[in-house]
């Protein structure tokens, strides 16, 4: 019988929080974990003192496993190797690496030489069996997803194709999943446990800008597109957001449009950017990327994290995913 994500990372519900940038700071990450789930910082572009004061507050924050998850592609091979160092400098055993794309062998080698779970998202099989070959938990992420997209296939397709290649890997769906009836259903396509993104957008202790967490909980599928006109500093992808102007009109000028804080740190925002609103944020945000996945439809807001895991807790808690025949 093949593990459970709970059974592979030490938790009591097969959920992954996914570590969004700017939008997963490590109040929600800890409010996820210290609920049962596995909660992720966002550690997108954070580096040095920034990473350092981040994660200094999410092992403050919880004693349960929870994650950091990176992006190989946004950052390179010398910066990611720069984030890797002080995840496993500066935190325990407990905190489990997650990467949103594949990275090189040698960051497998050291990630695994360190003892550590790795959590890799992957939008096609090849990259799946790859991560999985590894020794990752591999995230099937499909195009219902919000945010970049790694892959052109749907979720459920997409668990089945890599279910059928890896017979005892662990596999985690993502994309469109808000509610507990459509994490059943990734578990009938054959997952291990799900990861929701959206659904947490709108949590209490989300990072998300209050028009941000609004736009999500009053939208339904209907409202995102898939564009790619978000790139600066995020180029060649795809992604789900919620329209805007910005996406109705890729051709208007890239000034800036807005104004926020990282870790301290001010920074300006140009039309196009791949940074989401945060609550540091100010500016134009009804133009920024609001990343959203096909899951807002059964997605309501001002929740806190604990009451989106208990949500989920009946379907995903544990072993119960096989013992009850749903996966």
């Amino acid at each position: 019988m093949r593990n459970t994500l709970a059974g592979v990372l030490g938790i009591e519900v097969s959920l992954l929080q996914s570590g969004m940038g700017g939008v997963a700071g490590p109040e929600l990450a800890c409010a996820v974990s210290n609920a049962g789930a596995a909660g992720c910082l966002g550690g997108y572009k954070l580096v040095g003192d920034g990473l350092s004061a981040a994660l200094a507050r999410l092992t403050a924050g919880t004693d349960r496993p929870v994650g950091v998850n990176l992006i190989p592609e946004v950052v390179g091979p010398e910066e990611l190797d720069r984030q890797i160092t002080q995840v496993l400098d500066e935190t325990p055993r407990r905190v489990y690496l997650s990467l949103f794309g594949m990275p090189d062998d040698a960051v497998f080698d050291r990630i695994n030489a360190a003892g550590r779970h790795l959590v890799v998202q992957v939008g096609t099989v090849e990259d799946g069996v790859r991560a999985a070959g590894r020794g990752s938990v591999v995230v099937a992420q499909g195009i219902e997803a919000g945010g970049h997209l790694l892959g052109e296939m749907y979720r459920d397709t997409l668990v089945t194709a890599l279910r059928e290649e890896l017979p005892e890997a662990c596999i985690v769906a993502a994309g469109g999943i808000g509610s507990p009836d459509k994490a059943a259903r990734a578990l009938s396509a054959g997952a291990d446990g799900v990861l929701l993104g959206t659904a947490f957008v709108v949590a209490h202790e989300s990072q998300a800008h209050s028009y941000f967490k609004k736009a999500v909980s009053t939208a339904d599928e209907t409202d995102t597109v898939i564009s790619d006109v978000y790139e600066i500093g995020w180029p060649g992808r795809r992604h789900r957001v919620l329209e805007t102007s910005a996406t109705r009109d890729a051709k208007q000028p890239r000034k800036f449009i807005g104004r926020t804080v990282v870790e301290g740190k001010p920074y300006l925002i140009p039309r196009f950017s791949a940074a989401a609103p945060t609550e540091a944020t100010s500016g134009r945000i009804e133009e920024m990327a609001m990343y959203c996945g096909l899951s807002c439809g059964a997605i309501s807001g001002g929740r806190p994290a604990a009451e989106i895991v208990a949500d989920f807790a009946r379907i995903l808690r544990g072993v119960e995913i096989f013992e009850t025949g749903t996966g």
